[in-house]
């Protein structure tokens, strides 16, 4: 009998102590503190399993002179103020949590960001979106086509560019703000 009042204690106290423990405010909710224990590996094997189940296996395009070009211009105005460029990683992306990986410096075995994924995960990432990483799904924002194009861009970091890609991705970013704030001006207009 002691036995199974422990046991029925036992299962009341767990959920009173993890709604107190997140009500207080103590979970690891700032980009500073440490991880839960296991955090990393309970979020990596689901996303895994669920990119490798929904990724499509090839591209519907090919890594053209257009492609990749296009790819560029996609990837500096969407993706590298996180993912930074060649040569020019990003300021912030090393105090976000998890890091934004830096996609034209090599790691590892001289691999250059996420050139040896198969181009069908980079993909799933840009489509999807990774939560609460601050990788934003692209779906609404870009079509396939471009969705594709900036997926075969960083799929091929590692290899030899065309001089136009390779301008493209070297080039620095501009966030300089017009004298007026950019108030009133339409989209794309020079300041006067």
């Amino acid at each position: 009998m002691r036995f199974l009042v422990g046991l029925i204690l036992g299962f009341l106290i767990i959920p009173v102590w993890v709604t107190i423990y997140f009500h207080m405010g103590h979970p690891p909710v700032a980009v500073a503190d440490l991880p839960f224990l296991l955090e990393r590996q309970i979020v990596k094997i689901p996303l895994h399993a669920r990119i490798d189940k929904e990724m499509p296996a090839s591209a519907p395009i090919e890594a053209s002179v257009t492609n990749l070009t296009a790819g560029a211009q996609i990837y500096r105005e969407q993706c590298a103020s996180c993912h930074g460029l060649y040569g020019r990683p990003s300021g912030f992306a090393g105090h976000m949590y998890p890091r934004a990986p830096q996609l034209w410096a090599p790691h590892g075995d001289g691999v250059v960001g996420v050139s040896d994924d198969p181009v069908g995960e980079t993909y799933w990432k840009v489509a999807n979106g990774i939560r609460l990483s601050g990788m934003p799904s692209f779906d609404k924002v870009l079509n396939q086509t471009q969705m594709w194009q900036v997926s075969l861009l960083v799929k091929n970091a590692g290899s030899p560019m065309p001089a136009d890609v390779t301008k493209l991705i070297q080039a620095p970013l501009d966030f300089s703000v017009p004298a007026n704030g950019g108030v009133g001006a339409a989209p794309g207009a020079s300041p006067q």
